[in-house]
């Protein structure tokens, strides 16, 4: 089984809030795709440094769990991609586990 978390940003770069339409959009892809998932909404704060430069954004974190394999992980690149595009993000980060269930 793998397990995925999901961390997004809620705010674009220049500030303005990013769209609910948006964290919606998302969960129906999830529950479509992988009949499931879990939603942390309470905001957290992600600090990272590039260069000289040191950033902070507030986010939150869905994860899912998969026995899919490779097939989720690469509906999960594409997905990636299209959050980076929607979110208007350089990155976003998932985060890959292996894990067992008792």
């Amino acid at each position: 089984m793998r397990e995925y978390d999901l961390f997004l940003p809620l705010f674009h770069n220049d500030g303005t809030p990013i769209e609910t339409k948006r964290f919606k959009a998302l969960q129906k892809y999830l529950l479509d795709r992988f009949d499931g998932f879990t939603f942390f909404p309470q905001a957290n704060e992600g600090h990272w440094r590039m260069g000289n430069v040191v950033y902070r954004d507030q986010i939150v974190i869905y994860r899912i769990l998969t026995a899919g394999g490779s097939s989720a992980r690469k509906s999960l690149a594409r997905l990636k991609e299209k959050l980076k595009k929607d979110f208007k993000q350089e990155e976003i980060l998932i985060i890959e586990r292996n894990v067992r269930t008792l």
